[in-house]
């Protein structure tokens, strides 16, 4: 790859120089919050030599991959400062209206993401020295060990500080100065005090220990920016640079004492209570099921909403036994097929993609393998969910428990080093071992190679042409409603087209129909999805809105069972379309799974009901 290129053609493809408000990275993406998303050409941006995928959401996201700081660095040569022309074009243009959700996640990732390697760092360094000191290496009691210890500890010792510092980035205020309020709060003639009985304005200071702590600063930064601002209006320019941080200061860190310090502080200790709680009733079957649906949460990054509670855990209990073990079981069920795919593929770039990934994979970051390698075919990403449910449910029981916030792999299992839980670091090699060899074997078991698909294809040709006349059968529409470009769908597992080539309509009626004769497959649990294969043998999913897994099954009604023979226009599912739209974009999609044994041609129609043709789906070769 090459990084220079690769960058230019990004910022190109993102809408420019102007059009970046701010650009951050986690492990394997660019994150862009862009003035307006309309200007980001996510077809070009795909196009790119070196990206992976798009993801667009209350931010644009360009999967790189291993090589994400690289290009990073690059974008970041070639951003411009341009507040003054960003500022002025924002004046003349109406702000983007976003969805609440989508800016609540956008701002609190926003918060804790860059605070990762930071404690990841120091947590890595103590686990180490933990390590060094269990095999006699190292004198626990020796001014080295303490020394280096308490260096990996600063991280989180002073999360107030790092929070204080990314909040302030966020929201584009002053950082110094926010630091410098919350620094206030820790000051430890201010802690001595505090603790002695303190008073401010006679009203008494609540006794709290702030260091370690994320929300009594979040609070008080949000408070802080709007002190800011609004002195900034009103203050007269020749004593702004002191006048506006003097005022902001003098009125942020008593409020912030007095009210929002203890606010945060009991909604940081509740909050805590509340997963400890939720974790002794269910503990094991949530990591055993988040294990199983990571795949599906880190492909649309859905995963990076796990990333505050994971902070904020770490930083009230100094450990975190959700999230993180459910994350070890899944990366190493990536990395286990990835080796099995590299192993029976005979195609030699398949081969040599499966191998970075699956060594990517071992070493805790799983976007390469997603993309690359297992989202693409279904049975291995099936053999990931299976590896990932095995080793998950076994991690859950045992009770694992990670002390340091990175993505676990093998070179970071000194993360589950503890010197009161001495089996908790042979639990996560078991659970390690479990997760990589149970993928591994299902994915070479049920893999297939594409050499071995051909034969399969040509196998259902014959049989085709044998019971057919037509080879070529018509796809009716399944709604009533607008139909829409698939590639212009809010969810990066459809518009990207890796679960396969379709229609996405916008219903205007709750009533969804069989579009062409064939047997029910499969009905989704919570009703929002079924799969149908069709009389000519192609797979066809239904999928009834974005993100309706969340209903339950509420608002839908199958009109039709598992195994039914189901004829052109049969009704198949009600849904009530107004309940749905209140939560969720309701945008019904429809795709040929069975891509590597059929084409499709899509017609090109904006209003549709069910006596129209959509699609004409051909086996390949025809």
């Amino acid at each position: 790859m090459s990084y220079k290129q690769t960058a230019a053609e990004v910022l190109k493809y993102v809408g420019g120089n102007e059009n970046v408000s701010h650009l951050e990275h986690c492990s394997t993406r660019l994150r862009f919050s862009l003035n307006d998303n309309s200007k980001a050409n996510v077809d070009q941006l795909k196009k790119i030599p070196g990206v992976m995928a798009v993801k667009m959401n209350a931010q644009c996201q360009v999967v790189i991959g291993n090589e994400v700081v690289e290009v990073y660095d690059e974008v970041k040569k070639l951003l411009v400062p341009n507040e003054g022309a960003t500022n002025a074009n924002s004046q003349h243009k109406p702000k983007q209206k976003q969805k609440i959700g989508s800016v609540i996640l956008d701002f609190v990732v926003g918060i804790f993401q860059p605070l990762v390697p930071a404690i990841a760092g120091g947590g890595i360094l103590k686990s180490l020295l933990l390590l060094l000191s269990v095999m006699g290496l190292m004198d626990p009691a020796g001014q080295t060990y303490q020394i280096l210890n308490m260096i990996g500890d600063a991280p989180l010792y002073f999360l107030p500080l790092l929070v204080a510092v990314t909040t302030a980035n966020k929201l584009k205020v002053n950082s110094l100065v926010a630091l410098s309020a919350v620094g206030a709060l820790v000051l430890p003639n201010m802690a001595a005090m505090i603790g002695e009985g303190a008073q401010l304005f006679s009203f008494n200071i609540e006794n709290i220990a702030y260091t370690y702590q994320v929300f009594p600063a979040i609070l008080t930064i949000l408070f802080y920016a709007q002190v800011e601002k609004l002195f900034t209006k009103i203050s007269p320019k020749p004593i702004r640079i002191f006048f506006v941080p003097m005022i902001s200061l003098l009125i942020t860190v008593p409020i912030a004492l007095l009210v929002l310090g203890p606010i945060g502080f009991t909604f940081g200790q509740g909050l805590s209570a509340v997963i400890l709680a939720i974790f002794d009733k269910v503990g094991w079957i949530a990591v055993a099921l988040l294990a199983t649906v990571l795949p599906l949460m880190v492909a649309t990054g859905m995963h990076k909403a796990m990333v505050p509670y994971a902070v904020t855990t770490m930083s009230e209990l100094g450990k975190e036994i959700l999230y993180l073990p459910a994350s070890l079981a899944h990366n190493l069920a990536e990395s286990g097929a990835c080796f099995a795919v590299a192993i029976r593929t005979k195609d030699k770039v398949l081969k040599s993609t499966a191998i970075s990934a699956g060594i990517s994979a071992l070493f805790g970051i799983t976007e390469p393998a997603l993309y690359g390698v297992t989202i693409q075919n279904k049975k291995v990403l099936s053999s990931v969910m299976i590896g990932s449910f095995v080793g998950g449910t076994f991690i859950g029981i045992a009770g694992l428990q990670a002390f340091v916030l990175v993505g676990p792999g093998l070179a970071s299992l000194s993360m589950f080093i503890s010197e009161e839980l001495p089996n908790n670091i042979i639990n996560a090699i078991i659970g390690l071992v479990l997760s990589f060899g149970v993928a591994f074997v299902a994915a070479f078991l049920l893999g297939k190679d594409k050499s071995v698909d051909k034969k399969v294809v040509e196998d259902q040709r014959d049989q085709v042409t044998k019971n057919f006349s037509k080879l070529e059968s018509e796809f009716k529409s399944p709604l009533v409603g607008q139909m829409v470009n698939l590639s212009d769908v809010n969810d990066e597992v459809f518009s990207s087209k890796v679960m396969g080539d379709g229609i996405a309509i916008i219903p205007s009626k709750g009533e969804l129909y069989a579009p062409t004769d064939g047997k029910i497959e499969m009905i989704f649990e919570t009703n929002h999805a079924l799969g149908l294969t069709t009389d000519q043998g192609a797979q066809i999913l239904f999928h009834v809105g974005l993100n309706t897994v969340q209903l339950a099954g509420k608002y839908f009604e199958p009109q039709v069972k598992v195994g039914d023979e189901v004829k052109t226009g049969d009704l198949l599912l009600k849904f009530d379309l107004e309940k749905i739209k209140e939560e969720f974009d309701p945008v019904t999609i429809a795709v040929v799974t069975s891509k590597e044994n059929y084409t499709v041609k899509i017609e090109d129609i904006k209003q549709v009901e069910p006596k129209d043709t959509l699609m004409y789906i051909s086996a390949l070769g025809y």
